[in-house]
């Protein structure tokens, strides 16, 4: 019923020329000159990244598209997709951070030899993916805990079935079991997640960040990476218990409301 895919690495590229576009003057002038308005401009990113989503996958009925970097231009993509619902997956930045450097992933504008820069890295570029969910509204985009997903997870995809008005699937619980398969799920060899999307669902990455993060970053963090505290994590905790954590969440509706101030 719905298929996602590996991440197109095209798609987020487009939304950073289409916000270079409208956003730099003399281009945008340049632009209007040529008779490539607004309105010119919108039809023809929407078509070519509608173009990728359709074609670079099975067909199916609901499409979704998982590059990550694409979450900093969710509003251009709310507008070029007016029917469209977002979901943004947060994380613990330590977390995240500590995942991004051990497995030396390279990510634009991370530091792999640095925490301190890293984290600031990441306390930025969650800023502004909230800022977008924000501005987008809680009815068509939603922000939910990682650490709640592993830990409860048929409660929380089943909260995120009915947001996104899609019949709860047991196939959800147990991806694992469709991955190669046809009408499954597609990965793609040069993914860093390929090999976690194998996995089932499991807690072992939560906790793995602590004792490997510098104490004087530890000690930092307020300053580097406020976002943990918008988000509910409490900074000067070196050692989380995430279970008890999500508690101190809104349970009720799973989901973070996108209202995070």
């Amino acid at each position: 019923m719905y298929r996602c895919g590996p991440d197109t690495r095209i798609i987020p590229r487009v939304l950073q020329m289409y916000h270079q576009w409208l956003t730099d003057g003399k281009e945008h002038r340049r632009l209007l000159e040529a008779g490539v308005d607004s309105q010119v401009l919108r039809a023809a990113v929407s078509a070519l990244c509608l173009e990728v989503l359709v074609h670079h996958g099975d067909f199916a009925p609901l499409l979704c598209n998982k590059d990550p970097l694409t979450f900093q231009y969710a509003v251009y993509l709310s507008e070029l997709f007016p029917r469209a619902k977002f979901l943004l997956v947060v994380r613990d930045g330590r977390a995240a951070v500590h995942s991004i450097i051990s497995r030396q992933i390279h990510v634009a504008r991370y530091d792999l030899e640095s925490y301190q820069s890293s984290i600031s890295q990441w306390n930025n570029a969650t800023d502004l993916m909230l800022d977008q969910c924000q501005l987008i509204g809680p009815s068509r985009c939603r922000v939910l805990h990682y650490e709640m997903l592993v830990l409860s997870p048929r409660r929380v995809l089943d909260a995120v079935l009915r947001f996104l008005e899609v019949p709860w699937d047991e196939n959800v619980l147990h991806h694992e079991s469709l991955v190669g398969k046809p009408g499954g799920i597609k990965l793609s060899r040069f993914e860093y997640s390929s090999a976690e999307v194998r996995r089932a669902i499991h807690k072992d990455s939560l906790n793995r960040w602590v004792g490997r993060f510098p104490e004087e970053v530890l000690r930092e963090l307020p300053r580097l990476a406020p976002v943990l505290s918008r988000l509910g994590y409490d900074p000067a905790d070196s050692v989380p218990d995430y279970g008890t954590l999500a508690e101190t969440w809104d349970l009720d509706s799973v989901f973070l409301a996108s209202d995070v101030t």
